[in-house]
């Protein structure tokens, strides 16, 4: 019979501070590294999972809200990184969990003094994120080594995420190839890349050179890849031309283009289609998504702070709508007219949540062996 293990590692009792754009302030405990961060606020509604939404690339620059009380009980362990380490700026918890019960888990605050990540728990993060869903994303900064009245001079430090370019900031910064030997070649963009979704591809069977973002049309071609991938990754698609010339040349080109949240993004922008920074984004584990070619519904994991614009699908003559957010009637998937191209706004590795959207991988694959 398996027994469980309990491992206790107590954060320093040590108060911390958050201060939010609009001055709203609050008091807490230190968790994580003792120090001062900041970026953008947003929220996570997931129950489970703060491991691989802490490793996801595409929250870099933000401080997450996890709005389940209680984190950190199952400890962490390094199969469910998404990356190589935590890529948020912060956290923020209501009550942070000293105890680990899973076998061979390392303690959250272990995992967080080790990769340098400031966070702030004993917060009421309910209140939090129901002033966050009312006045809007916003950059805040959270301090365990600053006084109260420094917080506003730090906090005016932080970019505001508009405009923000960062993809090459998180993306590999040389080619690697996995799934070598395996039949089919997807060149994988990588804006920010998880790494459930490259599992997704080589346990289909694909064999992919993952590429630096800022890659060019003519250096991806010389590998001669059956399809493109581009990736989900954090900052403002509309301060990415560099990206979006690149996907202009493979849409040119009729290799085969699948796109998730960014990847989405960036290829309605090279289509003419718009995007805007949303009111809060979409983060969380349930949000109800309807195929519009099929007429059935998909529960989805999501995290973006921007979308396409609805307006501008409507207006075109090159794209169709193939998906639709049942919460907020947002652009969740696109078709480009005439050509192998698709992508969804949200995630289909599901990692975490539910696995509703994985067929879509299937249909990149069926759409290369046409």
């Amino acid at each position: 019979m398996h027994q469980a293990i309990y491992t206790m590692d107590k954060p320093t009792e040590r108060k911390a501070y958050l201060l939010l754009e609009d001055g709203l302030m609050m008091t807490g405990t230190a968790i994580g590294k003792i120090g001062t961060t900041g970026g953008e606020i947003c929220f996570n509604t997931g129950m489970t999972g703060y491991q691989e939404i802490y490793t996801d690339p595409s929250y870099y620059g933000q401080v997450v809200i996890n709005t389940n009380s209680h984190i950190g009980n199952y400890g962490t362990v390094d199969v469910e990184n998404e990356s190589g380490g935590p890529q948020i700026s912060g956290i923020i918890v209501n009550d942070f969990s000293p105890v680990n019960s899973r076998a061979n888990s390392e303690s959250l605050q272990s995992y967080l003094e080790k990769h340098g990540i400031v966070g702030i728990a004993d917060v009421d993060t309910r209140s939090l994120v129901r002033h966050v869903r009312n006045k809007g994303a916003m950059n805040v900064i959270i301090s365990s080594e600053l006084e109260e009245k420094d917080l506003k001079n730090e906090l005016k430090k932080v970019p505001p995420m508009d405009g923000l370019e960062l993809a090459s900031q998180v993306s590999t910064k040389k080619p690697y190839t996995l799934g070598d030997g395996n039949k089919i070649k997807v060149a994988v963009l990588d804006y920010g890349i998880k790494r459930s979704i490259l599992k997704n591809f080589v346990k289909r069977g694909c064999e992919l050179m993952v590429f630096p973002a800022n890659t060019t049309f003519d250096e991806l071609m010389k590998w001669n890849p059956d399809g493109v991938f581009l990736s989900n990754g954090p900052g403002d698609p509309a301060a990415m031309d560099y990206a979006v010339d690149t996907v202009n040349e493979v849409a040119k080109s009729g290799k085969p283009m699948f796109g998730i949240c960014l990847g989405h993004q960036l290829i309605a922008r090279s289509f003419g289609l718009g995007t805007y920074k949303m009111h809060h984004g979409h983060r969380g584990l349930n949000h109800p998504v309807k195929n519009l070619k099929t007429g059935l519904s998909e529960v989805t994991s999501q995290n973006h702070g921007f979308a396409v614009s609805q307006e501008d699908v409507d207006k075109s003559s090159k794209v169709v709508q193939t998906h639709v957010n049942l919460n907020d009637n947002t652009v969740e998937g696109i078709e480009v007219k005439g050509k192998k191209i698709f992508s969804v706004q949200y995630h289909p590795e599901s990692s975490p949540g539910p696995h509703d959207s994985e067929y879509l991988f299937d249909d990149f694959i069926k759409l290369i062996n046409k």
